[in-house]
């Protein structure tokens, strides 16, 4: 039975019309901007923690100083903590908030190889508007705490696993959609641009949380959680996750030659193709693996998958650690109140909205994705620590500072997670199965999300000891995702000599 669109595009005129490539490109270009949306939404909404954290534990002596934190400082006598807002009030309150990042952040990468396997499965359209609903009413939970009083760490913990579950039904269902509709000519290029959501959102959640921050942080929370809400709604009415739901062109899905070699001839035989096999029986498994979703142990067998899922266990583990310590760090270091200091890391994402388009522009330009990645991965390493040195000397060195580290820390990130991703979900070895791309993406940015939850754990114990050790850890991890690259560098630079 042929799925009839959603209610909404049906009372859409302006997406009809002819002739077919005209409506198709109406359709292209309205499925571009709605996943836009979405994904801008999810990151609006995991934002906030990072900035509250700045008020859950503080430097209270600093904080009557503060205009914004109006209090009675004669009524605490010589209590240090009574502006922290408890449990985080102790001595460990940098591992507890390390521990909320890894509530959230493991159940995120769980729930990611899971939610790749139900995209697969069902209707896009229902599974993300229910992931977006769900992740609304967790994150508003969140800010309820504090309207509550609850002083329970188990209560936050709990909102961030559930969150996190929730959360990772977003990734998977808007690379499908976008990858559905496009072909692969500046897949590089385009994903790049559209992969800005990711820095937006970071930059719109950091706004918004900053608003409330000081005043009542709980509207933090409450805010986001109503915004990505009420997407997740437009999203059941409006989605439209692939062109046969619409009767529009499909996109040319040429098979990836990047990340091939010699062994691919082989690969055919891990996938149930043997030279002893008729063309008839060929041609009837061909059509059946259309129609079937592939396991996460076939997705693995794609050439290049384990290089590119393992390099991003480590360039997550250093952007997410920015992500959510980021605003403490200037805090702390600058010694910046709360809410200007979100406001500065925010261009720390600006700096990632340019390094993503440039990362994909260079990418489709010399059609070598892991030299690209592998280039960008060695400027940062320096740029970290050149940032960690001198980042703190002024606003203007923080700004500018902040931007360039975000161009290189998210560049490499930026390309795995949209590109890459495609492309490998769309791969020769597939044989036009269309039923791989929400696998391959969940099984690249679940492993990268490992390690999206180990780093801002380490960066909560390591920054009791100071900031410089935790720097050299997250330079310790651009040096891994480089030397993970080696093998698909020496490939590429090798295929490009021999081209030439």
């Amino acid at each position: 039975m042929t799925n009839l669109p959603p209610i909404g595009i049906r009372l859409l005129p302006s997406l009809d019309g002819t002739p077919n490539s005209s409506r198709t490109l109406r359709y292209k270009i309205f499925i571009l901007i709605f996943t836009f949306l979405c994904y801008t939404s999810y990151h609006l909404s995991r934002k906030p923690i990072s900035v509250v954290k700045s008020v859950l534990n503080r430097n209270c002596s600093l904080s009557i100083s503060d205009p914004s934190v109006v209090v009675n400082t004669s009524s605490h006598g010589n209590n240090t903590k009574w502006c922290d807002w408890k449990p985080f009030d102790q001595d460990n309150a940098g591992s507890l908030l390390g521990s909320l990042d890894l509530a959230y952040l493991f159940s995120y990468a769980v729930g990611m190889f899971i939610s790749g396997q139900v995209a697969e499965r069902v209707h896009l359209r229902y599974f993300l508007s229910a992931g977006m609903i769900s992740s609304g009413i967790m994150t508003i939970l969140f800010g309820m705490g504090y309207f509550w009083n609850i002083h329970n760490i188990a209560f936050f913990i709990g909102i961030q696993v559930i969150g996190g579950l929730v959360q990772s039904s977003g990734w998977p269902s808007v690379v499908t959609c976008v990858g559905n509709w496009y072909g692969k000519g500046k897949r590089g290029l385009i994903m790049g641009i559209w992969n800005s959501h990711t820095s937006v959102g970071n930059i719109l959640g950091s706004l918004i949380a900053g608003i409330f921050v000081n005043t009542a942080w709980g509207w933090s929370f409450i805010v986001p959680g109503i915004i990505i809400g009420t997407l997740g709604i437009l999203v059941f009415f409006f989605m439209v996750p692939s062109p046969e739901e619409v009767k529009c062109e499909l996109p040319d899905q040429l098979p990836a030659t990047k990340y091939t070699d010699r062994a691919t001839e082989s690969s055919d035989l891990e996938y149930g193709a043997t030279n002893s096999q008729s063309s008839q029986t060929s041609l009837i498994s061909l059509d059946k693996s259309k129609e079937r979703p592939i396991s996460l142990w076939r997705a693995l067998l794609i050439p290049g998958v384990i290089e590119f899922s393992l390099c991003l266990f480590f360039a997550k583990l250093v952007s997410y650690t920015f992500l959510f310590w980021l605003p403490k760090y200037i805090h702390e270091k600058a010694n910046y109140d709360p809410e200007k200091a979100a406001d500065i890391s925010t261009l720390f994402d600006v700096g990632g909205i340019f390094g993503g388009i440039s990362a994909g522009l260079l990418s489709d330009f010399t059609g070598m994705r892991a030299t690209t990645c592998v280039l960008m991965l060695a400027l940062s390493a320096p740029v970290l620590y050149i940032y960690n040195l001198y980042g703190s000397l002024s606003l203007a060195h923080s700004i500018g500072l902040s931007m360039v580290c975000g161009f290189f820390v998210n560049g490499p990130y930026a390309l795995i997670t949209t590109a890459v991703s495609a492309d490998l979900g769309t791969h020769e070895v597939l044989k036009g199965n269309s039923k791989a791309l929400s696998t391959v993406t969940a099984i690249i940015d679940g492993t990268g999300s490992i390690g999206a939850a180990v780093g801002p754990l380490l960066a909560g114990v390591i920054e009791s000891s100071g900031w410089n050790n935790v720097f050299y850890m997250l330079i310790g991890s651009d040096i891994m995702a480089l030397l993970l690259l080696l093998r698909l560098l020496y490939k590429e630079i090798s295929s490009s000599l021999r081209r030439s």
